[in-house]
């Protein structure tokens, strides 16, 4: 029997708004393709259950898993309009979904889960941590070296700053942040300046793409041996996350 990619590690409702959601970790079996955070990470995917995440996005239902962030667009007329998320849910986030609705994600208790990680873990590839409850990332991640994990929610959840990055867009966003006791990565201008106890991503266009996230480590919140804030330069127009989403070439 193929030894099978991803695994469930939640299925229950949207800390975010109740809604039914899945949590799946992929890269069991295979490495990501994603060349900025290199394949010595897992995967995280956060899902609606019930609905295909590109009809989500297109009824806005997409907010069970990503709350307010700035980044999904708006809806109408049945579409979305102006979204800037960096992610492209025509590849792994749909073909996740898909493969879960044909039973081939076993579902694992995250306290079980966890002895069967051997690599860093990325929380949220799609979809923000948030979504999921606390616990459950506790016990994943309990032990485990540091990965990377961001959201746009940390306002309402302060606990994340334990392992999540405070995704931030101003400055004065990432004093709001700091003061709930959040590392921040801020996307900036080209034009904007770098401020005190910022560090440029060193895997990013700006550094050379010097490293990958999985070598860096320093976007795991506060349990990371970082402590300087990230900041990445958007190039071009507008103020879209800067990565390129993960494909999954084992699903």
């Amino acid at each position: 029997m193929t030894k099978p990619n991803g695994m469930v590690f939640y299925r229950g409702p949207s800390m975010l708004d109740g809604k039914p959601i899945v949590a799946i970790l992929t890269g069991l079996a295979g490495k990501s393709a994603n060349a900025k955070t290199g394949g010595g990470l897992y995967q995280t995917w956060i899902l609606r259950e019930d609905i295909n995440p590109i009809a989500a996005v297109n009824t806005g239902d997409d907010i069970s898993i990503c709350g307010d962030c700035k980044h999904r667009g708006t809806v109408a007329d049945g579409r979305n309009k102006g979204r800037s998320c960096y992610v492209r849910l025509d590849t792994a986030p749909n073909n996740i979904w898909k493969t879960y609705h044909r039973g081939r994600y076993p579902q694992v208790n995250p306290n079980e889960a966890r002895f069967l990680l051997t690599k860093l873990v990325r929380g949220g590839s799609y979809g923000d941590p948030a979504a999921v409850p606390y616990w459950v990332w506790e016990a994943l991640l309990d032990g485990a070296p540091t990965g990377t994990a961001y959201t746009h929610q940390w306002r309402l959840f302060p606990e994340l700053a334990a392992f999540c990055m405070a995704s931030v867009d101003t400055s004065a966003e990432r004093a709001e942040a700091k003061l709930l006791g959040f590392r921040t990565f801020r996307v900036r201008d080209e034009s904007e300046p770098i401020e005190a106890y910022e560090v440029m991503c060193p895997a990013s266009k700006e550094m050379g793409y010097k490293t990958t996230c999985d070598a860096c480590r320093a976007c795991g919140g506060t349990r990371s041996k970082a402590k300087a804030d990230i900041v990445i330069a958007v190039h071009g127009s507008g103020k879209a996350k800067h990565f390129a989403t993960a494909t999954e070439v084992n699903l």
